[in-house]
């Protein structure tokens, strides 16, 4: 998407226990790039995991899709982007993290997440409270 509203970013740096021996990032790590990121997220929208959890609520991954398109390297930095979209009790995370240094897009991520309460999955009212405004169209 040329025109993606990101709503949140944070910048990484690569460190070298990331990496594996061809070099480049090892593939799971994208993943946790992606989940600091969100948790970033959710800090900054002014509740967190803990904040949820104390309110019964859990935040849950439902499905990743990572598409890998461009490696990064011991000591890259990294911009992960993410913008959120809300499809039933579904909220989506979409992730792309880009190389700080010339700005190319490394990985594309899709991120399904539920609430659930009492260990029953809901229609996401709960988590429309505190992510509403964020959420793009």
């Amino acid at each position: 998407m040329s025109e993606t509203k990101y709503i949140h970013e944070i910048t990484l740096k690569v460190r070298d226990y990331e990496c594996d021996m061809q070099g480049i990032v090892n593939n799971a790590n994208y993943q946790h790039y992606m989940e600091h990121a969100r948790h970033e997220f959710l800090l900054s929208a002014g509740v967190g995991f803990t904040d949820l959890r104390a309110k019964g609520i859990e935040c849950v991954v439902r499905a990743i899709a990572i598409e890998y398109r461009t490696s990064l390297c011991s000591k890259d930095e990294a911009v992960c982007r993410l913008y959120l979209r809300r499809e039933g009790p579904k909220f989506v995370f979409y992730q792309d993290i880009y190389r700080k240094s010339d700005n190319r897009l490394c990985t594309r991520g899709r991120v399904d997440t539920v609430a659930t309460v009492g260990g029953r999955a809901t229609r996401g009212d709960e988590l429309a409270e505190f992510f509403g405004e964020y959420i793009t169209e």
